[in-house]
């Protein structure tokens, strides 16, 4: 499911950008709604969405290489608005009648533009004869300008670090002002949206959500809607807005797969059956799944037997509902927008794989089903705003995420039941002692791993070889990037006394302090 109806839309050309995404967020926190597209397919895409503005990405290669790649002509024969970052600032040049070239003199990391012309990019922030901070990462740089082209700015390294031709509204950047270490690219980024491009504020929650419900009853119909309901915050907010959308006509599912936090299944049921007039069934398939996954290491193995086990479930289910007159011909899931992005490989790197639990690419054709997905162009925090908008507690649109192959992911190598019951109480613990310390909204994600790995311990007058516990703790906004969240060594130390003291099977806990670029898988 798609909703279509956007008129004011920025297209984001994808050149292989790690940070692709936080350009579509900074466009959207700008009241603007916007699509990320590979270049492979953005000609196709440009002529479905007609897009008022566009945005060019940065990316790995360089426009010095043979079939390096380039933006569609039309985005140039089409008179919109063109932005061009890093690697899009030099392919636009390029194509245009410019040149640039390989150069001696990189430049990785903060730096500082001098404004060397004032332009309506720079309105209100920015003035001539100044000089700000930005973020660069690039090796290559612009050593010509196409005709109509001036200098707006120019750094150490690039001589050409902003150009623009203020005529045809084309304007390029050499740093990326998508990152939060351009302290003013945000603002760039609104003055391109709004007084370059002249495109209104109107991208907001409210109007996702009725333009949601009527894309849903026309996709629907009079049909029958199962949802997989998970109890996280994406298929509860998708049920929801079913809900609000069909009434009685959509089942929701809950699959416990014995890999769920503990009292994890027993919480959701109690919630939506006490708070929510919607039709939840509970289906004990744990054995199901453990059996098929114990013993199993590879992670990628993992995700593909829990996808397949829960299309089976769902099956079933549907052909129990079927035998009972009410046949469902569709299975609603909470897939997110980075689902998506991220299950498809872009510039033929890696991310193809990071999604593939999630079955964005269709259902098997068996099922005879279609998929509902009216979470499908939102990020997790705007999942978030829509929740409130349907009127979920902030109690539970605050709950930490929860990934579908739940604790077969945090719990590297192969599979038991008994290491998956260690991990269950250390996690208890762990979210235990952070709601007790007042930290549980303030950090995004936290969840404990029990590591393939033992160690000879002493325990009182015995010694113990058991495993090794890690705990981590993120900061995010949307999931898509994520810093360590930095406890006290008081927190630290209370937590891992606790889950040694406690948990049988574990006698040493480490804190993980590694960042999430973005596009990474969370822990495997």
């Amino acid at each position: 499911m798609s909703i279509s109806s956007h008129p004011d839309t920025v297209l984001i050309i994808d050149f292989g950008s790690q940070v692709a995404q936080l350009i579509a967020r900074r466009v959207r926190e700008a009241g603007v709604y916007s699509e990320i597209v590979p270049f492979q397919l953005a000609d196709e895409a440009f002529r479905r969405i007609n897009p008022k503005a566009v945005i060019l990405s940065g990316g790995p290669s360089s426009t010095t290489e043979t079939d390096s790649p380039r933006a569609p002509d039309i985005v140039f024969s089409s008179g919109v608005p063109v932005l061009g970052i890093c690697y899009g600032q030099m392919t636009m040049c390029v194509q245009l009648g410019g040149s640039a070239e390989g150069s001696n003199h990189r430049e990785f990391g903060r730096s500082y533009v001098e404004i060397v012309s004032d332009c309506p990019l720079f309105d209100g922030i920015w003035i001539q004869g100044q000089r700000h901070q930005v973020w660069m990462s690039h090796g290559d740089r612009v050593i010509d300008l196409p005709e109509g082209f001036e200098i707006l700015g120019r750094s150490e390294g690039a001589p050409f670090a902003a150009f623009g031709d203020t005529k045809r509204n084309y304007y390029g950047l050499m740093f990326h002002p998508e990152v939060v270490h351009t302290p003013d690219g945000a603002k760039l980024l609104a003055n391109f949206v709004h007084r370059v491009a002249g495109l209104g504020g109107d991208w907001s929650m409210a109007a996702y959500k009725d333009q949601a419900i009527a894309a849903i009853r026309e996709q629907v119909g009079d049909g029958r809607v199962i949802c997989a309901l998970s109890g996280g915050v994406d298929s509860s907010v998708a049920a929801l807005l079913i809900h609000e959308a069909i009434g009685d006509r959509l089942n929701c599912i809950l699959v416990d797969h014995g890999l769920m936090r503990k009292n994890e299944a027993a919480d959701v049921l109690e919630m939506f059956r006490e708070h929510y007039n919607i039709p939840l069934q509970l289906v004990d398939a744990s054995d199901t799944f453990i059996s098929e996954l114990e013993g199993e290491a590879d992670p990628e193995k993992k995700r593909k037997t829990i996808g397949r086990l829960f299309i089976d479930v769902f099956e079933a289910e549907a052909q129990k509902l079927a035998g009972e007159g009410a046949a469902a011909r569709f299975l609603a899931q909470g897939t997110l927008y980075p689902d998506v992005i991220e299950s498809v490989s872009f510039t033929g790197g890696p991310s193809v794989t990071i999604k593939s639990h999630h079955n964005v690419g269709g259902l098997p054709e068996r099922m005879n089903m279609q998929l509902v997905e009216p979470l499908r162009e939102l990020f997790k925090d705007e999942v978030r705003e829509l929740g409130r908008e349907l009127g979920l507690p902030e109690s539970f649109i605050g709950r930490h995420p929860f990934p579908g192959p739940g604790l077969a992911i945090r719990c590297p190598g192969g599979i038991t039941r008994e290491k998956l019951e260690i991990l269950r109480e250390a996690d208890a613990i762990y979210l235990d002692e952070i709601r007790k310390a007042g930290l549980y909204d303030a950090i995004w994600q936290a969840f404990a791993v029990l590591l393939p790995v033992q160690t000879v311990g002493v325990m009182g007058d015995g010694r113990t070889y058991e495993f090794v516990c890690a705990l981590r703790a993120v900061t995010s906004v949307d999931g898509m990037t994520a810093d360590f969240y930095h406890y006290d060594m008081e927190f630290l130390g209370r937590a891992a006394t606790r889950i040694i003291n406690e948990v049988k099977g574990i006698n040493r806990v480490v804190y993980d302090v590694t960042s999430k670029p973005p596009g990474t898988i969370e822990w495997e």
